[in-house]
């Protein structure tokens, strides 16, 4: 009898044991909601300094999902790109010029990071230094983590500060012209055939 009693003692205490280091594996300490936003900060300020204010296209992977949510300056709203998007869109500009730039300020709520940056680009090809601009352009870019990666942007550029902001101009000079050509040549040959008709008059007399 007492060896019984002893036998489903011990397998009681064995059983809460168990029990114990089941529950203390399970319920292991989380990070912080604090933890975690400075770690998104973290990996948005690797994103600007590896990829653009250094040529290192390969953090692309490591830092962008497979496929991201982009929501970008226009009607080009709610797309999902690949992430080698991001290398192709950044390769384009390092191809074509040289860039840096610095970080003014991050905000961080949950999954979300906001970042408020100056990009500098100086272009090496003709067509891009005939676009003008200031090479200092103002960006705030919103990311969206999940899991270390970043699976959502919103774009918000300051285009009128850049290249881009000489389109509209450019765009309302054609517009303009257009026309104008259209009616100088018209004169020009209307002018021409007065002149022959002239011309065949006098001969006439």
């Amino acid at each position: 009898m007492r060896f019984s009693v002893l036998v489903f003692l011990a397998l009681s205490l064995l059983l809460g044991k168990v029990a114990w280091a089941t529950q203390t594996s399970t319920l292991k300490p989380q990070p912080a909601a604090g933890e975690i936003e400075e770690r998104n900060k973290a990996l948005a300020r690797r994103f600007y300094e590896q990829i653009w204010f250094s040529r290192n296209l390969s953090a692309v992977d490591e830092l962008v999902a497979p496929s991201y949510v982009v929501h970008d300056i226009g009607d080009r709203k709610g797309v999902t790109e690949p992430a080698d998007e991001q290398k192709q869109i950044a390769d384009f500009f390092w191809q074509h010029g040289t860039m840096t730039g610095h970080i003014d300020y991050q905000i961080a709520e949950g999954d979300l990071v906001a970042t408020r940056w100056q990009w500098e680009f100086q272009p090496r090809t003709w067509w891009l230094k005939a676009l003008g601009g200031r090479s200092l352009i103002p960006i705030i870019n919103v990311f969206r983590f999940r899991d270390g990666k970043i699976v959502e942007i919103w774009n918000h550029r300051h285009d009128i500060d850049s290249g881009a902001g000489n389109l509209p101009f450019v765009k309302g000079l054609l517009l303009g012209l257009i026309p104008s050509v259209i009616l100088l040549v018209i004169s020009f040959l209307l002018w021409r055939r007065l002149r022959k008709k002239s011309r065949t008059s006098k001969l006439s007399i």
